[in-house]
């Protein structure tokens, strides 16, 4: 009977996580992918425009910490003149947008 609660317990808790990932990925495509690409690495025509870095660059990774990427993602991003490159995310839960960050981090190479 414990076997059967524990395997029943893991299946549940891979479950959400894949949810979380599927959820991450839906909204990188969504919100951020126009910009910084499907793959992260920024090669799209704005992104260009952008000047977005790679993400998939484990120096660019590392140029950031979480929290960075976590008020980025929920107040936008501006130039020194105050020019809007990025808006802010809007509709996403505090869970959702750890989990963005987490699905950023996954480009690294």
């Amino acid at each position: 009977m414990k076997k059967a609660i524990l395997l029943a317990l893991a299946v549940t808790v891979v479950g959400l996580v894949s949810a979380r990932a599927d959820d991450a990925k839906s909204n990188w495509d969504k919100s951020c992918a126009k910009c910084h690409g499907p793959d992260g690495t920024g090669d799209t025509k704005m992104g260009k425009k952008l000047g977005i870095k790679d993400y998939t660059d484990a120096k660019v990774q590392a140029g950031f910490t979480d929290d960075e990427a976590i008020k980025t993602i929920k107040e936008g991003k501006t130039d020194s003149d105050g020019k809007t490159l990025m808006k802010p995310a809007e509709g996403l839960t505090d869970d959702e947008v750890k989990a963005l960050v987490a699905y950023v981090r996954a480009f690294k190479k």
